[in-house]
């Protein structure tokens, strides 16, 4: 998901030298049951939207092979997961869940909502029920609900079908991180053969030293990091960090340069409680601005945002708060009237000192959450308290950014239908010669009221091919009618024009 604050990266700071010959720990065979196994299975569609909202090029489905059947074959990827303190919520490095399951699905026996719209059951995949297994560390399989994501960190929580019969031991407290202290991180590797789906389930081990620590402004860690004796690729994202003793210190949530980023355990247990108390999904809480920290700026670039000499000075000498460079419109920030030249000082009394410090403290909140922030303005001579009501992200316009999309695939998608073009080659094995493909349709749009489904195949369009990227249906026309094929069978769908859409 598209990270809404943009910040500047810091001043490089040197990277701790690495050791030449591995320190062994203390102890490295030290079992954590905590650790478990979680294979998630996905079928061809689901594949594909993953593919297209990760911007991965989906023209590289002309590519598979004629065995590939769309919505029978199976993909299976194996994650780390990690069992908290109850034995049964698993948190885990799962971002294709985002675009598989947290999707609402009309449901006639949920709640009726105040607002009187179409009732929706939350995080019900328009596909089939998410295929989430659990094996822990005993070898036993058991079947995960998935509950939701975290937009904060990024971490799924899944709920067990039954308890993990070795009760896991507590995560450790953040205090006890400090540079040069022992880390083991453990995620899937290559073991014996499971099943019959052929996937390989062991836990693999890197030992490691804690290279750096970012502390929190509010205490405890933020983030730490990790280098390994052995070289870490983003393949390490998701893996979990141990200490000598097999006690939890965090989840790998990215890697650059060798180096991985672990978010701690007091993040994960926030993550958690968060998406547990929702029971769905929680968004990044969302300001829409700007902006770069005081600290790393020179008098006459503040100088441009409104700011006199002097207090442009003042501002450098107290080597805090971050500078707003841009409102996003309609945002948070614009409601509550921040501004370009704007110096944030404080979230909630919290002094900020660094990007990261403001970004963390955000990070806290939840969507819809009220904050208060200590701002210093050019005409101002005294600080002033701004209440500042957090949302949730803007939704993605389309998928796909590396091109602009055409009329065509703006319209469908303000229809709520993503699709893939497919070619005569493909397109033969669904019984037709060309189209584009449904991949996904928004519940509670007429396209979805009309019967439209993922798996479908439109050929045309109010009577024109499809594919045609220029062609947009007439807007004076009630309905617009699409010819699809599905299961090899032709079908004509009516679809009402939306409300206030053209």
């Amino acid at each position: 998901m598209p990270a809404p604050v943009v910040w500047p990266q810091d001043r490089p700071v040197a990277p701790p030298v690495r050791p030449t010959t591995p320190a062994p720990l203390q102890n490295p065979k030290t079992p954590a049951p905590q650790v478990v196994t979680v294979l998630h299975r996905l079928n061809g569609l689901e594949l594909f939207r993953i593919m297209l909202r990760d911007e991965q090029g989906v023209e590289a489905i002309a590519n598979f092979d004629e065995a590939f059947r769309l919505n029978a074959d199976i993909h299976t990827n194996v994650i780390a997961g990690l069992a908290l303190e109850d034995g049964e919520t698993i948190a885990v490095w799962l971002p294709e869940a985002e675009f598989e399951f947290a999707v609402p699905f009309p449901d006639p026996k949920a709640p009726p909502p105040s607002t009187g719209g179409p009732r929706f059951s939350l995080n019900r995949s328009v596909f089939a029920s998410p295929d989430l297994t659990v094996i822990d560390s005993t070898g036993k399989k058991m079947t995960a609900r998935f509950v939701g994501v975290d937009g904060a960190t990024g971490l799924s929580i899944l709920k067990l079908s039954a308890k993990i019969p070795a009760p896991p031991p507590p995560l450790k407290d953040d205090s006890w991180i400090a540079v040069g202290e022992g880390v083991r991180l453990l995620g899937p590797e290559p073991a014996k053969k499971f099943g019959y789906a052929n996937v390989y389930v062991r836990m693999g081990e890197y030992a490691g030293t804690i290279s750096n620590v970012t502390q929190a402004p509010a205490g405890g860690v933020a983030r730490f990091k990790a280098r390994a004796f052995k070289l870490l690729s983003p393949a390490n994202v998701g893996g979990i960090a141990v200490n000598e003793s097999g006690e939890t210190l965090g989840i790998i949530d990215s890697v650059q340069a060798g180096e991985a980023t672990i978010l701690p355990a007091s993040s994960i247990r926030r993550a958690a409680k968060r998406v547990l108390a929702n029971q769905a999904s929680v968004p990044k809480p969302w300001l829409g601005v700007k902006g770069d920290p005081i600290a790393s700026l020179q008098v006459d670039q503040i100088q441009k945002l409104g700011w006199e000499l002097l207090g442009a000075s003042s501002l450098l000498e107290g080597h805090k708060g971050i500078l707003l460079t841009s409102i996003t419109p309609n945002s948070p920030a614009a409601f509550a009237a921040l501004k370009a030249g704007d110096v944030i000082l404080k979230v909630n009394d919290e002094a900020i000192k660094s990007a990261e410090d403001f970004s963390w403290l955000l990070e806290q909140a939840w969507p819809s959450n009220n904050v208060e922030f200590t701002v210093m303005r050019p005409e101002a001579k005294a600080e002033q308290l701004v209440k500042v009501a957090l949302s949730a992200p803007p939704r993605r316009p389309f998928p796909g950014t590396r091109q602009t999309p055409t009329p065509r695939v703006r319209w469908l998608v303000n229809q709520g239908i993503e699709t893939v073009a497919l070619r005569p080659l493909l397109a033969s094995r669904f019984g037709s010669t060309a189209g584009l493909l449904v991949i996904f349709v928004e519940p509670g749009t007429p396209a979805f009221a009309a019967g439209l489904q993922p798996g479908d195949l439109i050929e045309t369009i109010d009577g024109r091919p499809a594919l045609n990227a220029a062609f947009l249906p007439s807007t004076n026309s009630a309905v617009t009618k699409l010819e699809v094929v599905r299961q090899k069978q032709k079908v004509v769908l009516t679809v009402e024009k939306p409300p206030n859409k053209k």
